[in-house]
C-alpha cells in the first residue's frame, strides 16, 4: 500500500495540512505562553472559575502528564490539563482550559454532535482494526460483499473526523466567549492569542479529517477501477 504513488495521492494533502496545523500549534503555543493573563490566573484556575461559573462544581479539574495532552473525559466527567497548562498563568493556557471547559459544557448541555461521537467511538476503533483484513480478505477470496464491507469500515474514521469538527469549533467558541465575559483576558493582544491558538487546533481536526477522506477514497479507487482493469 506504501509503495503505490496513487496512496500518496490521496493521502498526502492530508498529511502536509496536518504537518502545517501542527507547526502552527507550536509557534502559537510557544508566543502566547509568554503573555500573561490579564487576572494572572492558571489554566487551573480557569478551567475551575469557568466550570463553578456555568453550574459544573462536580466536574473535577486535574493535572495530567505529557506536552498537549489536554482532554475531557465524559464518562468520568473530569476536565485534565498537561502540566504545561495546569500551572501557567498565560494566555496559552487559559485558551486550551477554557476550550476544554467548554467540552465540559457541551457534555452538560447533551450537545449531539458530541454525544454522537463519544457513543461512535468503540465503534470505530472496533471497524478500524477489521477493516483491512476484510478488505484483504475479500480481494484474495474474490468475494465483492466481504471487500465492500472493508470499505465500508474505513469510511467510519471519516464519519468520526467529521462528527468531531463542530464539537471543537464549538468548544473554541465557547471558550472564547467565556474568557471574555468573565473578564480573564482582556485587551486585543490577548484576545487575538486566544484565537490564534485555538485556530490552530482546529486546523489539525480538518487535517485529521481530510486524511480520513484521502484514506478511504483510495481504497474505493483500488476496489472500483483496479478491480475493473483486472477483469479486462
Amino acid at each position: 500500500m506504501f509503495e503505490d504513488p496513487l496512496f500518496w495521492i490521496f493521502v498526502l494533502p492530508g498529511l502536509l495540512l496536518g504537518l502545517y496545523a501542527q507547526s502552527r500549534i507550536k509557534a502559537n503555543v510557544a508566543k502566547y505562553s509568554q503573555v500573561p493573563t490579564e487576572s494572572g490566573i492558571t489554566g487551573a484556575e480557569v478551567a475551575r472559575r469557568l466550570l463553578d461559573a456555568q453550574g459544573l462544581r462536580s466536574v473535577a479539574v486535574e493535572s495530567t502528564p505529557g506536552m498537549l495532552s489536554d482532554h475531557y473525559d465524559p464518562r468520568a466527567k473530569v476536565l485534565r490539563l498537561s502540566q504545561q497548562v495546569y500551572f501557567a498563568p498565560t494566555v496559552a493556557a487559559a485558551g486550551i482550559a477554557a476550550h476544554e471547559a467548554g467540552h465540559a459544557l457541551q457534555d452538560a448541555e447533551d450537545y449531539f454532535p458530541m454525544e454522537a461521537r463519544t457513543y461512535i467511538v468503540p465503534v470505530v476503533q472496533l471497524a478500524s482494526q477489521a477493516a483491512p483484513w476484510l478488505f484483504v480478505a475479500g480481494l484474495i477470496l474474490q468475494l465483492d460483499a466481504l471487500t465492500w464491507a472493508g470499505v465500508i469500515l474505513f469510511g467510519s474514521s471519516f464519519v468520526l473526523a467529521l462528527l468531531t469538527l463542530p464539537v471543537e469549533f464549538d468548544a473554541s467558541a465557547r471558550a472564547q466567549e467565556l474568557l471574555v465575559k468573565h473578564g480573564i483576558i482582556s485587551g486585543e493582544q490577548q484576545v487575538a492569542g486566544v484565537e490564534k491558538v485555538l485556530s490552530a487546533a482546529a486546523w489539525t481536526y480538518v487535517a485529521a479529517a481530510v486524511s480520513a477522506i484521502g484514506v478511504w477514497l483510495f481504497y474505493v479507487f483500488v476496489l472500483l477501477f483496479r478491480g475493473r482493469s483486472s477483469q479486462q
